[in-house]
C-alpha cells in the first residue's frame, strides 16, 4: 500500500515537498515513481527513483523537481520548487517490480491514492 501526502495550496514560484509511505512491500526492491493528473486530462510521467537512487525526470520538471527516497523508512519524496500554475494536478506515487517501462504507467502495478497540488497565479 501507498499513502500520499503533502499536497495543499501554493502560490507560483513556491515550494512543496510530497511524500509517500510504502506499507506491505519489499520496498527496497521496487522502482518508485511520480505521476499526475491535470483536471480534463490524462495521468503524465513526472519522475521516478530506482532502489540504488538513480532518477530520472520529465522535461517539464527536469531541473525544478527533485525525488528521494528513505529505504530505511520506506518513503519517497517529491521537492518540487519553482512551482508553476501548470503543476496544478493530483499526484501519485507508485511502485513498479519491473525492469523497465519506469516512465509509463503500465510500469507500475501499485498505486497511492493521489495528493491535489494546486499552485496559484
Amino acid at each position: 500500500q501507498l499513502q500520499a501526502s503533502g499536497g495543499g495550496l501554493v502560490q507560483a514560484g513556491g515550494s512543496l515537498r510530497l511524500s509517500c509511505a510504502a506499507s506491505g512491500l519489499p520496498f527496497i526492491s521496487y522502482v518508485m515513481g511520480w505521476f499526475r493528473q491535470a483536471p480534463g486530462k490524462e495521468r503524465e510521467f513526472v519522475g521516478f527513483i530506482t532502489w540504488s537512487g538513480s532518477t530520472d525526470y520529465a522535461d517539464s520538471v527536469k531541473g525544478r523537481f527533485t525525488i528521494s527516497r528513505d529505504n530505511a523508512k520506506k518513503t519517497v519524496d517529491l521537492q518540487m520548487n519553482s512551482l508553476k500554475p501548470e503543476d496544478t494536478a493530483v499526484y501519485y506515487c507508485a511502485a513498479s517490480s519491473r525492469t523497465r517501462d519506469w516512465a509509463t504507467i503500465r510500469g507500475y502495478a501499485y498505486w497511492g491514492q493521489g495528493t491535489l497540488v494546486t499552485v496559484s497565479s
